[in-house]
């Protein structure tokens, strides 16, 4: 993925959690290639560091627990004290358990509801008291998934579901109140991130066919369609994080090559 203009976030101050590894990685080394400065926000800090470390030296790194508040306020301080403003907030952190519900245990369920949704509540609520005051974009990454039912993903549909509505309320209630904060969402299909070698079934596929190539493949065709590249997501995302996109907010942005039709 290229962009055309190398400043577009000059003096933007961002903060992408899950930016360990996947779209929150691609986020954060794409968001410093064009100017901003940005936070690394990952529950595993090394990772957090080496995406920091690529994305050059406008990146630092921070370790974030999204299911907790005190660890999100310490960030938010550390922000303030540092930096003196937050524009840009990418709610990238995820999780999925792949299982029938009625074999889904209601630890897993909790899991998976706890970091895709909770986390992404408590970061928009703490970046929302930030930006009244000077505006900003708040970006959830949710799931094609949330709008298309899939079997085996109860949690993970049910978390992405709730966090576009999520989205579309904090979207109206910074609309009404008149503060310059824009709210949306990008609602990727498949798209080749580390979390599918996390899954159970992932790796039987991938047994099956012999490598992680062909097992996105399969699934790809299983869905009617290919998989999405991480920079594929990315554009998107970074579009809704500029001002290429002042008069959007409150909605869902599929990046999903046709799969919901």
């Amino acid at each position: 993925m290229s962009s055309n203009n190398r400043n577009r976030f000059a003096d933007r101050m961002a903060i992408i959690t899950g930016a360990g590894s996947g779209i929150g990685q691609g986020v954060a080394r794409h968001l410093a290639l064009e100017g901003a400065k940005v936070i690394c926000a990952d529950i595993h800090e090394a990772n957090a560091q080496a995406t920091a470390v690529a994305a050059g030296p406008s990146a630092f790194a921070h370790r974030l627990d999204v299911t907790d508040e005190t660890s999100w306020s310490a960030l938010l301080d550390y922000v303030m004290r540092d930096f003196g403003r937050l524009d840009i907030l990418v709610n990238s952190a995820g999780v999925s358990a792949g299982a029938p519900i009625d074999a889904m245990s209601l630890a897993d369920w909790r899991r998976v509801m706890s970091i895709n949704l909770d986390g992404a509540f408590l970061g928009t609520k703490l970046a929302i008291q930030m930006m009244k005051a000077s505006g900003g974009s708040i970006v959830h990454v949710s799931s094609a998934s949330g709008i298309k039912a899939a079997g085996g993903a109860a949690a993970y549909s049910a978390s992405k579901a709730a966090l576009c509505m999520l989205t579309r309320v904090a979207a109206k209630e910074c609309r009404d109140q008149s503060w310059a904060i824009r709210v949306n969402a990008v609602c990727p299909a498949g798209v080749k991130t580390p979390m599918w070698t996390s899954m159970p079934f992932f790796n039987d596929i991938v047994q099956q066919m012999g490598s992680e190539e062909a097992a996105y493949s399969k699934l790809a065709a299983d869905m009617g369609g290919k998989f999405a590249e991480v920079a594929d997501v990315v554009a998107a995302i970074l579009f809704l994080c500029s001002d290429e996109s002042t008069f959007i907010t409150g909605t869902d942005l599929l990046v999903d090559g046709g799969y919901v039709l």
